[in-house]
């Protein structure tokens, strides 16, 4: 088997150029890492169409590689340590196809989609997207500025749960708002000043939870029309992105019935 062993061959930079931005590779494909994910994605819709290893994961991980999809790459420990955007490379690298999903696909059963608007830090949407899948979302819309699915850092918050979670990116305020209209979802706005409780929202019929930016709050072409909720708090003015959404989801599951 050949081994890339320089950190300058063309294909690692671009990978790892990719990697450091948190950006899908020139022909789409997404970086990921370490094992974990590796068996998350194989058991998803997502394609791996590569994986580069070390020879020292080759042996740790056989089982796993032996039963994988996809090109297997044996990079030397430099190489792939240059690649690694943790701290402690475990000497797995993916390259990925993501499984491309239809608004349809989001308003499935009783739909309970999260839409985030312009949430930039990739913690957060991994801390949402595991309890979207947790509490029974359909589906979770990334809106216009909000971090990408290809950041390695919301891939590994996410633990595994994208690779199984419906999903649309770079949505447009208009277009979100033509979808929730024309399935007949309920839209609302998490808020610390929320004109309503969160437990007074009816969660039981088709609705979507819209958190803002962690900054600037939800933009006002989609806070308008909106029905603004609130989570009661003691002492703390507001909850971040991924704690308020997560307790949304709590409650939505907790009305119907699934908590």
């Amino acid at each position: 088997m050949t081994e890339l062993q320089s950190i300058h061959n063309p294909r690692l930079q671009e990978i790892r150029k990719a990697a450091r931005a948190g950006r899908p590779l020139a022909d789409g494909l997404v970086v990921a890492e370490g094992p974990h994910l590796l068996e998350d994605a194989l058991e998803s819709e997502w394609t791996v169409v590569e994986i580069l290893a070390t020879e020292a994961a080759q042996d740790r991980f056989a089982g796993l590689l032996d039963g994988a999809t996809g090109k297997i790459t044996r990079v030397s420990e430099r190489a792939l340590a240059s690649l690694s955007t943790t701290d402690t490379s475990q000497g797995v690298m993916i390259l990925l196809r993501e499984r491309r999903w239809e608004w349809n696909d989001l308003f499935q059963r009783v739909p309970l989609v999260v839409l985030l608007d312009a949430i930039q830090d990739p913690g957060n949407v991994g801390t949402v997207i595991r309890s979207a899948e947790a509490f029974g979302a359909t589906g979770v819309v990334f809106g216009e500025g909000s971090v990408r699915v290809s950041n390695g850092k919301l891939l590994r918050a996410a633990a595994g749960s994208l690779f199984r979670m419906p999903f649309i990116e770079n949505a447009k305020a208009g277009e979100v708002r033509a979808q929730l209209r024309a399935h007949g979802v309920r839209l609302y706005a998490l808020a610390a000043e929320g004109s309503a409780e969160l437990s007074k929202a009816n969660l039981r019929e088709g609705c979507a939870l819209a958190v803002g930016n962690e900054g600037a709050g939800l933009s006002r072409e989609l806070a308008d029309g909106a029905e603004s909720v609130r989570i009661p708090t003691q002492r703390v003015e507001s909850l971040n992105a991924g704690v308020a959404c997560s307790i949304a989801l709590f409650e939505a599951a907790r009305q119907r019935g699934q908590k």
